[in-house]
């Protein structure tokens, strides 16, 4: 058994959907898991390595389907806009920050539709082995057929097409690819998957029968295109925070920053009647979700981040809370926010925890009934089957 490493934990998820199994161990070795199994079956030679949560909870690593790396969520205008001028040190140094919120919070992946080009690589070059989170890039989100052509982004590890825009932009969605755009970009996108931005039944509908791979959003998008969701393997991201943080801003006298233990809102007053859109939305979209969970539609996790109020990293923890109010069990919504995206996206060390895998997750303490909240504080984060270099439970204020 030399060089393997036991970590026993009192709870584990592994991600697959599964129910959550009790007193279990993972052997690690050379940072793959092979074995798991009962933790009375443990070995008690001398000398093996054993890691013991069994007072926590072990679960996979999040992944979190739509981010804005380059984008503050900030609810003030000016830092927004300051972010946006940012010059080219400036706009790493706030990459390098959304990414760090990630990793604290358990997102361990991320697919993000910003053109990170020279960026991501001075990021990761600069970093220790083992603190660089799984990035997965668009190359920039195309709007139009002049700004979007597969064979003029090679780095591109998908396609992320707009063609309804974000459904907090406008109440009604519009067009911005036309449908003869969308069909061509889709026709010549080579291996790489398709993610369709679109909302309304008519703008989800054209792109499923265009070929996408996954649509992100969907408000309003009804109960026949989640059939053929279901019926194609199309995944769902269907971004429910966007509608809950609209909600809260327009009922709360200004924009608000999601947050677990507090709120942070911008000044405003209230405005009823964009109360009553979103609370309409929010709900349409819940039921949407619990509908696609009955027809087998396969959904992943994708909050938005870098909007704004919505929290690179923590705001994670408010998207699966929605999942589970619309019917989805822990085990399934933690499916969602882990294997499905990985898979989707290709992200090879990441996803359900199971014999084989990279053991790569997160551990909280406390009770598997106080998931999701408890990914606010974890006790600890493993990458590659040890400890996080880069992750502190209590971090070191610096002054």
């Amino acid at each position: 058994m030399g060089g393997t490493r036991f970590i026993v934990a009192g709870r584990f998820i592994d991600g697959s959907g599964a129910d959550v199994r009790k007193n279990v161990f993972l052997a690690v070795k050379n940072t793959i898991i092979t074995a798991i199994g009962s933790a009375v079956d443990l070995p008690h030679d001398d000398g093996v390595v054993i890691d013991d949560f069994s007072h926590c909870v072990i679960l996979p690593a999040l992944v979190d389907c739509s981010v804005s790396l380059t984008r503050s969520p900030s609810v003030d205008g000016q830092v927004r806009l300051a972010a946006e001028e940012a010059n080219l040190a400036e706009k790493a140094a706030m990459v390098e920050r959304h990414i760090s919120y990630c990793h604290a919070y358990g997102v361990q992946g991320v697919a993000v539709s910003d053109d990170l080009s020279d960026l991501g690589k001075r990021y990761q070059q600069g970093l220790a082995p083992g603190s660089i989170i799984d990035i997965r890039s668009s190359g920039g989100l195309c709007r139009s057929g002049q700004d979007c052509d597969a064979d003029n982004s090679p780095d591109a590890a998908f396609l992320k097409l707009d063609y309804s825009g974000n459904i907090e932009d406008e109440e009604a969605p519009y067009l911005r690819l036309n449908h003869e755009e969308l069909g061509r970009l889709l026709q010549h996108r080579g291996e790489k998957k398709a993610v369709v931005v679109a909302n309304g039944w008519q703008q989800v509908a054209e792109a499923l029968e265009a070929g996408c791979d996954a649509i992100e959003q969907g408000y309003a998008m009804g109960e026949d295109n989640l059939r053929k969701m279901a019926e194609k393997d199309v995944l769902w991201i269907p971004s429910v925070l966007r509608a809950k943080n609209s909600l809260d801003g327009a009922s709360s006298s200004g924009e608000v920053c999601c947050r677990f233990s507090q709120r942070y809102v911008a000044p405003g007053k209230p405005n009823p009647s964009a109360e009553a859109f979103w609370k309409k939305m929010l709900a349409e979209q819940l039921t949407q979700l619990r509908l696609a969970r009955e027809l087998g539609v396969k959904t992943a996790v994708g909050t938005g981040a870098g909007s704004v109020g919505i929290l690179h990293g923590e705001s994670m923890v408010e998207e699966m809370k929605l999942f589970i109010k619309a019917g989805y069990s822990l085990a399934d919504t933690i499916r969602c926010a882990s294997e499905n995206g990985a898979r989707f996206y290709g992200m090879e060390k990441l996803g359900a925890l199971t014999v084989g895998q990279n053991a790569t997750f997160l551990i909280t303490r406390g009770t598997v009934q106080q998931l999701p909240r408890k990914l606010s504080y974890l006790e600890g984060i493993y990458v590659d089957g040890a400890p996080s270099v880069t992750y502190h439970k209590n971090p070191i204020k610096v002054v």
